[in-house]
């Protein structure tokens, strides 16, 4: 099955090798699944599998740079030894282990894999197709137990793995505490979640603080959100044990949001989860954005980091433009959630060896979007902006070219089509959409006391220049990569919990 949309085709090699196994390949592996257990593999997340393979390759690039720069330190003339730039890698939740056996292929300098799971069926899966594939159990390990429990039993420095892969059936909120005492200072956590009727909406506010400590809501940048409030719940676990996130690359990817975070030792950065955590105050009736960090950080006389509480609140019960009441959000993650140079250096290496992934054209479209992406908290739509001054939306170079023409920058969000994301505050937003009003005309059905009538009886500013800029059209359109991706395929979303079958007696 072809679909242009995405710039891909579904020509995942199925073969039948007897009435019990067919043999799928994807990237370097092949795979006997069972023919009967049909929601063992999942085709859609081969996206997922190809941006991890590149994600830990180009991370450890970086990580082994770190280390021979430390060596260098003390003797410049110093190598990195064999050894030390070799990876350990945690698989915990491993099915029928086809991440682990592509990584065991595809990763660079690994030293081993160990697969994980707590079901018996899913580790002799592991194990047969490991053997399939001619991959020693010295290179891919297998161990049936509690994720959990496998992962406390490394919290140890000289247990713990540089990179741990968190792909659950639902919620990886059971495995974050764990998962980021076991992994080493410098080192990897991918981790995914799928249940984004709680992340991404507001009908289980209960349900999303408990699970990742932050209230979710129903907006258009939900899928953001749902981002930071999986990053607050890493950092969140971390500052405990005096450790702190860098996040390197956050993707909203179909039916799931992917992560893939730095973990590094520090008691005195970890003080900075003050500073990069807040809420958000968000206006259901035009949109409107603010948010509220809980803490702030100051350099003394002596170059000291000194913290305290931080002054508020930002905004009060009304939306400052259209005066409807304010909704809350969080507290969720405020900083960045992108690494540019990291995302670019991911690009660079998909671009150069076109062949290497089957997503390779998706790769490069979200790749290229996210190392646009301002890097700000959230971001608006040209038709909620348009919504809320009943007005007809315009080209969206048209708007994006007046933020650029009043020195502010602005970019797409790769997790939302039609997206503005700027560093603009809310009232240069609605300043431009009032001169944006003023030059095709008000509606004639707004009514007295309505979220239009607010918003529009303030004057705009005089300079609002809808001249076209020239930075407004963005590297990745002018290059025609897939930018957005639609349904993949028919019945796309994630399928059924997988059961083992049972037993003959």
């Amino acid at each position: 099955m072809s679909n242009e949309n995405t710039g891909e085709s579904r020509v995942t090699e199925i073969n039948s090798v007897n009435d019990q196994y067919n043999v799928v390949s994807e990237g370097k592996a092949k795979v006997l699944m069972p023919k009967d257990n049909e929601v063992f593999y999942n085709p859609i997340q081969q996206f997922n599998r190809d941006m991890s393979i590149q994600a830990i390759n180009s991370w450890r690039l970086v990580y082994n740079e770190e280390k021979l720069a430390k060596l260098k330190r003390k003797n410049p003339e110093a190598v990195l030894p064999e050894k030390d730039g070799k990876i350990k890698i945690m698989e915990a939740l491993a099915a029928s282990g086809l991440r682990s056996l592509r990584y065991a292929k595809e990763i660079d300098g690994v030293d081993y894999i160990l697969a994980n799971d707590l079901s018996e069926e899913a580790v002799d899966s592991i194990k047969r197709n490991a053997e399939y594939n001619s991959i020693p159990e010295i290179l891919l390990k297998t161990n049936q137990g509690d994720a959990i429990d496998v992962l406390y039993a490394h919290r140890p420095p000289e247990k713990q793995f540089d990179v741990i892969d968190l792909d659950p059936y639902g919620s990886a909120a059971p495995f974050i505490d764990a998962a980021v005492q076991a992994v080493k200072s410098g080192g990897l956590l991918c981790v995914t979640c799928t249940d984004m009727a709680v992340l991404a909406s507001n009908n289980h506010p209960e349900t999303s603080y408990a699970k990742y400590g932050g209230v979710a809501l129903r907006t258009e940048f939900c899928h953001e959100l749902g981002l930071r409030l999986l990053i607050h719940a890493l950092q969140s676990s971390a500052t405990r044990y005096q450790r702190y996130i860098v996040p390197l690359l956050s993707c909203s990817i179909d039916f799931y949001i992917r992560v893939f975070i730095r973990v590094f030792d520090s008691p005195k950065k970890a003080k900075d989860a003050v500073v990069d955590t807040g809420l958000v105050f968000y206006c259901n009736g035009c949109s409107s954005f603010y948010t509220q960090p809980f803490g702030a950080r100051t350099l003394t006389g002596n170059k000291n980091l000194k913290y305290s509480a931080a002054h508020g609140p930002v905004v009060g019960t009304n939306c400052l433009a259209c005066k409807t009441k304010l909704t809350i959000g969080g507290p969720c993650w405020i900083s960045s959630i992108q690494d540019h140079g990291f995302a670019s250096s991911m690009y660079e290496a998909v671009k150069t060896d076109p062949s290497r992934f089957f997503t390779n054209k998706r790769m490069m479209g979200m790749l290229k979007v996210i190392s646009e992406e301002q890097d700000v908290p959230f971001h608006y739509t040209l038709s909620e902006l348009c919504s809320a001054v009943k007005a007809t939306c315009p080209p969206i170079l048209k708007i994006t070219s007046a933020i650029l023409n009043l020195g502010f920058k602005v970019s797409t969000a790769h997790s939302c089509m039609s997206s503005l994301k700027t560093n603009a505050p809310n009232e240069i937003i609605w300043d431009i959409m009032r001169a944006y009003v003023n030059s095709i005309g008000k509606s004639a059905k707004i009514v007295e006391n309505s979220v239009p009538y607010h918003i529009l009886s303030v004057p705009p500013r005089s300079d609002i220049d809808f001249s076209i800029h020239p930075e407004a059209n963005p590297d990745s359109r002018k290059i025609k990569l897939v930018r957005f991706q639609l349904n993949p395929e028919k019945n796309w979303g994630p399928k059924s919990r997988h059961r083992a079958p049972k037993r003959k007696m």
